[in-house]
């Protein structure tokens, strides 16, 4: 997503927000413990959105958004395929305990 006048900016913001409730409240629904939300913003302008969750599950592959269904598993995804630039998880493991993080890049440059 390219941003280039306050409209667009506004958008960004909006795409953000959505962005980062999704990977929370599935932490929360799905995940068997602690689960924290980690937003970094880079110069010259992309804003990473990530979410760390204590299931060492991987996430399903993003589908369509037209594909989702009602039940609302993989909205996050399909959501991320739609409107950010780049995604990606990787497994994490510390103090003995198998954990991921799963994160996007939104660009405003």
């Amino acid at each position: 997503m390219r941003v280039g006048d306050g409209i667009d900016r506004v958008r960004l913001v909006d795409v953000a927000e959505l962005l980062a409730t999704e990977p929370v409240s599935n932490a929360v629904r799905h995940a068997k413990g602690p689960a924290a939300l980690r937003i970094r913003w880079s110069p010259p302008g992309t804003l990473r959105i990530g979410a760390w969750d204590a299931d060492p599950e991987p996430p399903e592959p993003p589908a369509a958004f037209g594909r989702v269904e009602e039940s609302e598993a993989g909205r996050w995804l399909a959501l991320v395929r739609a409107c950010a630039d780049v995604w990606g998880w990787h497994p994490l493991a510390r103090h003995g305990n198998r954990d991921k993080y799963v994160w996007c890049e939104l660009s405003a440059a």
